[in-house]
């Protein structure tokens, strides 16, 4: 498939960020989402906009995959599959109804890794990091 890589946060620069990759939480059970296009589970993030931090793209996309108003955003670590991205671990404070307008159908709030994940190599590997670095 695809090899993706990771590393300490500060081996690139902010502005080498292109994507942003969010395993979060929400009353102590891990959220997913479920993209309609490509029918699978998936943790929520997406591109960093034309003139947009990461921070602001984190707030963003887990407002549009999950409906997260309010979170708690901890930068994890760098990570590269063809260009560079930034994983982070969200605690999500505040949860809204998902917006209908955007690629993500439902959430699901689980213990572990649902099944029929969209990308299953990745998810793992982001998962599993952000669980180890946050001690969870």
């Amino acid at each position: 498939m695809f090899e993706v890589k990771t590393y300490d946060l500060g081996y690139c620069k902010e502005e080498d960020y292109t994507r942003v990759i969010c395993v979060c939480r929400y009353k102590g059970k891990y959220l997913f989402s479920y993209n309609k296009k490509r029918e699978g589970w998936e943790i929520p993030g997406g591109h960093i906009e034309e003139g947009e931090s990461w921070i602001d793209a984190a707030k963003r996309e887990m407002y549009e995959e999950t409906g997260a108003t309010k979170i708690e955003v901890t930068p994890i670590c760098v990570y590269k599959i063809s260009t560079f991205g930034l994983l982070c671990f969200c605690e999500i404070l505040e949860l809204d109804k998902l917006p209908e307008e955007y690629e993500m159908s439902e959430i699901l709030l689980s213990d572990k890794l649902p099944d029929n994940l969209t990308f299953p190599e990745s998810s793992t590997l982001f998962f599993n990091t952000v669980k180890e670095k946050m001690n969870l």
